[in-house]
């Protein structure tokens, strides 16, 4: 099973507009994501975060390193495809630099010497491409296994996972699955103290994830400049 399938749920608030909620305007369907965030505490209660303790432990440090940025420079690829559709030649110059230097001097980028190099790393994505062009957030959204999200940014993991990401397209299973799973384990366990930290301090962790995620991703679209909001 292709794991974008998780995302075409993004798709079903288009017939949700009666269960809008009194609270946040952005979040019109706040008690389901709040059902759908408690299902993931609850999945990552019981597997992800045992998993990830375990490997950051079992796992030495460079090893986890080097996982991390082969994953990094597959991310690239999504990059370099926005800077394009974004018109960023110059950035997208540099992002394809980074992604061919990594991949061959930097061992299929297990190393990252293209940031040694002055290639620093960018982040774009599709849910950032089609706020470019003008696409609203639509309502918040927290998506089974993925987590924070928007209308938008569930339309763009997709288009990301069906078009660009050369781990959720490849046609062997087998490999894909695992590929897949190590990548999550891999995030998560660079999570572990931040996450924690979040869920002791926050006295409503659901509000901070929502509220920080929207202000990111607004951050992103307009690369940090975003327009002073009515």
């Amino acid at each position: 099973m292709y794991p974008f399938r998780f995302v075409t749920f993004a798709l079903l608030v288009l017939g949700l507009s009666g269960c809008a909620s009194n609270g946040d305007p952005r979040d019109p369907l706040e008690p389901m994501n709040r059902g759908i965030r408690s299902f993931n505490e609850g999945l990552d209660k019981v597997l992800l975060k045992p998993v990830a303790k375990g490997y950051s432990t079992v796992v030495p440090d460079p090893i986890r390193t080097g996982v991390r940025n082969v994953f990094s420079n597959v991310d690239d690829v999504t990059v370099f495809a926005n800077d394009l559709l974004q018109f960023k030649l110059e950035q997208g110059t540099r992002d394809f630099l980074r992604f061919v230097f990594n991949t061959s001097f930097g061992i299929l980028g297990m190393l990252d010497v293209s940031t040694e190099m002055g290639l620093n790393k960018h982040n774009e994505d599709f849910g950032q491409t089609l706020g470019y062009w003008g696409m609203p957030d639509g309502a918040y959204l927290v998506l089974p296994v993925f987590g924070p999200s928007s209308v938008r940014d569930g339309l763009g993991l997709a288009i990301e996972m069906t078009t660009t990401d050369p781990i959720s397209t490849q046609k062997a299973v087998a490999a894909r699955n695992a590929e897949t799973g190590i990548r999550i384990i891999s995030r998560r366990a660079g999570l572990l103290e931040i996450k924690d930290a979040v869920d002791n301090a926050a006295l409503d962790p659901y509000e901070f994830e929502r509220d920080f995620y929207l202000e990111r991703r607004r951050s992103l679209v307009y690369d940090g400049k975003p327009p002073k909001e009515e």
